[in-house]
């Protein structure tokens, strides 16, 4: 699968990031992190496949235990959700997006700050 093609579900982005914060990991391990209390182990371990057959998850079934990692890079599938999001949800404005998130949640003085920081380097390019 290419991965401009990838659209990760609401329950693969939960494994996602399981996988790129551990690196490798088994359904066990996974499933632990995620500390589902309405789902079971093996509504992990069929979704986890699911991911493998789409191409996003590798699985090394060298051992018992199958360990999985992502496929999939971090900051690309990010930055496509995000886009998707500009795009049909605030009409391709990337500043409507900014404001509404920092209008719903308040960011520490380290997160403004980072803002700042950021906003000054695109003016100064």
């Amino acid at each position: 699968m290419s991965s401009n093609n990838i659209k990760p579900t609401e329950g693969e982005m939960e494994i996602l990031q399981v996988l790129w914060k551990k690196g490798h990991c088994t359904v066990r391990e996974v499933h632990e992190d995620l500390n589902k209390k309405d789902s079971g182990y093996t509504t992990t371990l069929k979704l986890m496949q699911i991911m493998h057959e789409k191409g996003m998850v590798d699985r090394d079934t060298s051992s018992k235990t199958h360990v999985y990692r992502a496929l999939i890079n971090r900051e690309k599938t990010q930055q496509q959700l995000v886009n998707k999001m500009i795009d049909n949800v605030f009409n391709g404005s990337a500043a409507r997006l900014v404001m509404q998130a920092l209008g719903n949640k308040t960011a520490s003085k380290e997160e403004i700050d980072l803002i700042k920081e950021y906003l000054s380097k695109l003016e100064n390019k």
